[in-house]
């Protein structure tokens, strides 16, 4: 589970992030990071709307979302938000396949920062 310090909770970040943060897109997500000078932690928002699914499909994937971040909390820079996307797709995907897309679009979004 993430920290509290871990997750971005207030809209005007979640619109930063979104608007000028670098996107990764795939068939079940699209994540959005944006670096910041910052000396924090590393944060994390997920945006699940309805078009998901049920309040109970939603929060599933939300709670699968919040496990696999925890696993890659140590891979992202210190000052990063990152903003996951739910597509509807993501509805019936399983833990592994919703890993595996967080951790490619994570990959490739901050190897191609640190090229920059």
């Amino acid at each position: 589970m993430l920290a509290r310090s871990n997750r971005l909770t207030r809209g005007v970040d979640y619109r930063q992030v979104v608007r000028r943060g670098t996107r990764c897109g795939g068939p079940r997500l699209i994540t959005s990071v944006l670096h910041g000078a910052e000396d924090r932690a590393p944060r994390f928002g997920f945006i699940i709307s309805k078009q998901v699914g049920t309040a109970v499909v939603r929060n599933t994937v939300r709670r699968r979302l919040k496990a696999v971040c925890a696993e890659f909390i140590d891979m992202v820079p210190e000052g990063t938000d990152v903003v996951i996307r739910a597509l509807p797709a993501s509805a019936e995907a399983d833990f592994s396949s919703l890993r595996t897309d967080v951790e490619r679009c994570l990959r490739r979004v901050l190897v191609g920062s640190a090229r920059a």
